[in-house]
């Protein structure tokens, strides 16, 4: 089984971005399924499904129980907050004949970008039918892992986009800039 240690390439500065085809600009997020009216549904549900059995258990005299099942409607309130939190995570990813830029926003808000050279950039799936598959461009001796909070048919559907725009972006020739410079 082989898997990949997330190595950061250096992280890009501001550079001004080339002016030819855009080949993908994506925006990878996480699925999150549960939107916030059914959210509140099931919390309301839970709830009541808790205070229920908690009075029942107060009527047959068990009353130290009751305090335990409002803590497990808290617990379910904060393992789907904490979710939501992380729905926030965005990756976006563009692809031209000079650059793959990668721009990363975690969930706390702080937000990375990598640049890497297109004509040096390998793409590789790794352990494609796992659930623990992943996508990676690796240049200079560096990978980038990408699209991991994705299904793993997802982050397949994601590498063969990704495969065909970068494949799409190297047939195009060199990068030129408006003034004529070749890169």
């Amino acid at each position: 089984m082989r898997s990949i240690v997330e190595t950061w390439p250096a992280e890009a500065a501001t550079v001004e971005r080339h002016h030819g085809p855009v080949f993908m600009d994506a925006e990878l997020a996480p699925n999150r399924s549960l939107r916030n009216p059914a959210f509140l549904a099931l919390m309301i549900a839970i709830g009541l499904i808790s205070f229920t059995a908690g009075m029942l258990f107060i009527t047959i005299g068990a009353w130290p129980v009751m305090p335990f099942f409002g803590l497990d409607a808290i617990l379910v309130w904060v393992a789907f907050r904490i979710s939501y939190r992380d729905g926030k995570a965005r990756e976006w990813v563009r692809v031209d004949a000079r650059d793959i830029e990668v721009v990363r926003r975690h969930p706390t808000g702080h937000m990375r970008r990598f640049r890497l050279p297109t004509a040096w950039v390998k793409l590789d799936l790794i352990n494609p039918k796992e659930h623990h598959s992943q996508v990676a461009l690796r240049a200079h001796g560096k990978a980038l892992v990408l699209a991991s909070f994705l299904s793993p048919e997802e982050r397949g559907d994601f590498a063969n986009a990704l495969a065909d725009a970068i494949m799409r972006a190297r047939n195009t020739g060199p990068a030129q800039d408006p003034g004529g410079a070749v890169h």
